[in-house]
C-alpha cells in the first residue's frame, strides 16, 4: 500500500515537472519571437564584426587601440563606398531604371522568340512541345514569381531590420563588439559553469575566423564576378545595360547556390530580346564565369570556410530566406559555418577521441576464452568506461586549446 502511494506521488511530481518544462519552452519561444528584431540585428552585427576582426587584431598587434582600428576600418569602407557611388552610381541607377521600364517589352520579345523557335520545328514536334511546355506561361510565371519573391523578401527584411536605420544600428553594434570583444566574451562565458566557460570562450576565435573568412570571400568573389560580367556583356553588345546587369549578378551571387541562377535570368531575357546569337553567347559567358567561380575563385578566396556538406548549406539558405528574406540567405550561411566548427570541436572530435581511447583500453587478452568458454572479465571492466565519460575527459583536455581546422 505504501509503495503504491509512493508511486502515485512520484507520478504527480513528474507530471508537474513536465508541465513546468513545457511552459518554460513555450514562454522561451514566445519571448524569442517577440525579440526577433533584436536577434536578427545581433546576427548581422556578429557577421560584420567577424568580417573586420582580422584588421582590428592586426592593429592591436601594432599597439593601435581596438576602437581606433574600428574607426579606421569604417572610414576606409565609407570612403570606398562613396567613391564607388560617385564613379559608377549614377550610371548603375540610370541603367536599372531603364531595365525596369523595358523589362515587359523584353519579356514579350523573349516569348515571341520562343514561339518562333517552336515554329521552326516540325508540326508534330512543335505540337508535342507545346503540350508539354507552355513557354509563355512559364515565362510569365517566372516573372511573377520573381517579383513576388523580391517584394516578399524586401518586406520581411524591412520589417525585421527597419531598413536603413536597422543596418546603421547593426554597424554600430558590430563596431562595439570588435572594439571590446575580449570583455564581452569574458562576461558572457562567465554565466556558464566550469569548465564550459573555458570551452565556450575557446570557440569564439575559431567561429569568428570561419564566419569572417566566409563573408569576406563571398564579397570579394561577387565583386570580381560583377566586373567580369559587366565587361563580358559590354563586349557582347549589351553595353546599354551592362552595368545594371553586372550589379544584379554581383549582388545575387552573395546568395549561395541559387544566386548565380537568379543573376543570369535578367541578362538572358535581355539577350533573347536582342535576337541572333546573343542569347547563346550570353549563356556561354555565364557558364564560363560560373565554372571560374566554382573551380578557381571559391577554392582560392573562400576555401573551406563553410566546412559543411553542400546539402546542409542549401538548407541553411532556404531556411534563411523563409525566415528573414534575402537577408537571411546572406547572414545564415556564415552563422551555420561558425556553428559547425563549434559542434565539431565541442562534440564530434572529443567523441571520436573517446571512442579511440575506449577501443585502445581493451587489452588483446580480453577476447581470449576462459575455462568455461566465456570471455575474460577484463573486457567487462574496460567496457564500463562509457563513451560519454571519455568524451568529457577529452573535452577537458583539448577544447581550451582548440583551433579552427576549417
Amino acid at each position: 500500500m505504501a509503495a503504491e502511494e509512493g508511486a502515485n506521488e512520484l507520478r504527480i511530481q513528474f507530471s508537474w515537472s513536465s508541465l513546468w518544462a513545457i511552459a518554460s519552452v513555450v514562454l522561451a519561444i514566445v519571448l524569442l519571437w517577440q525579440l526577433q528584431t533584436l536577434i536578427v540585428l545581433l546576427m548581422v552585427a556578429v557577421v560584420l564584426a567577424a568580417s573586420i576582426a582580422p584588421v582590428v587584431d592586426w592593429g592591436e598587434r601594432w599597439r593601435v587601440p581596438r576602437w581606433l582600428s574600428v574607426i579606421f576600418v569604417y572610414l576606409a569602407l565609407v570612403f570606398g563606398l562613396v567613391g564607388a557611388g560617385i564613379a559608377i552610381g549614377p550610371s548603375v541607377v540610370a541603367q536599372l531604371e531603364l531595365l525596369l521600364r523595358q523589362l515587359p517589352s523584353y519579356a514579350e520579345k523573349a516569348i515571341a522568340a520562343a514561339e518562333r523557335w517552336g515554329a521552326q520545328l516540325s508540326d508534330a514536334d512543335a505540337s508535342s512541345l507545346l503540350q508539354l511546355l507552355d513557354v509563355q506561361g512559364l515565362i510569365g510565371w517566372g516573372i511573377r514569381s520573381s517579383q513576388q519573391l523580391i517584394l516578399r523578401s524586401y518586406s520581411i527584411t524591412r520589417g525585421i531590420l527597419g531598413t536603413f536605420a536597422g543596418l546603421i544600428l547593426a554597424v554600430f553594434v558590430a563596431g562595439y563588439m570588435s572594439a571590446d570583444s575580449q570583455t564581452l566574451v569574458a562576461r558572457l562565458t562567465r554565466l556558464f559553469p566550469y569548465p564550459w566557460n573555458e570551452r565556450l570562450a575557446a570557440q569564439v576565435k575559431p567561429m569568428s575566423d570561419r564566419m569572417g573568412t566566409y563573408i569576406r570571400g563571398r564579397l570579394l568573389v561577387s565583386a570580381i564576378l560583377s566586373v567580369a560580367i559587366t565587361t563580358g556583356l559590354s563586349a557582347l553588345g549589351l553595353s546599354q545595360l551592362a552595368l545594371a546587369l553586372g550589379a544584379i549578378a554581383g549582388v545575387t551571387n552573395l546568395i549561395p547556390f541559387v544566386g548565380p541562377v537568379l543573376g543570369a535570368i535578367p541578362a538572358l531575357i535581355v539577350a533573347i530580346a536582342q535576337g541572333g546569337w546573343t542569347m547563346l553567347w550570353v549563356l556561354l559567358l555565364f557558364v564560363v564565369i560560373q565554372n571560374l567561380e566554382s573551380y578557381v575563385l571559391d577554392p582560392l578566396l573562400v576555401g573551406s570556410a563553410v566546412g559543411v556538406h553542400p546539402l546542409f548549406q542549401l538548407l541553411a539558405v532556404l531556411g534563411g530566406v523563409q525566415v528573414m528574406g534575402i537577408l537571411g540567405a546572406i547572414v545564415v550561411p556564415p552563422w551555420f559555418a561558425g556553428t559547425s566548427i563549434a559542434v565539431e570541436n565541442l562534440y564530434l572530435q572529443p567523441k571520436l577521441e573517446a571512442e579511440r581511447r575506449l577501443a585502445a583500453s581493451v587489452p588483446l587478452s580480453a577476447s581470449s576464452p576462459g575455462k568455461n568458454g566465456t570471455t575474460s572479465s577484463s573486457s567487462d571492466t574496460a567496457a564500463t568506461l562509457t563513451v560519454e565519460q571519455q568524451t568529457s575527459e577529452a573535452n577537458s583536455e583539448r577544447i581550451p586549446n582548440s583551433t579552427d581546422n576549417g
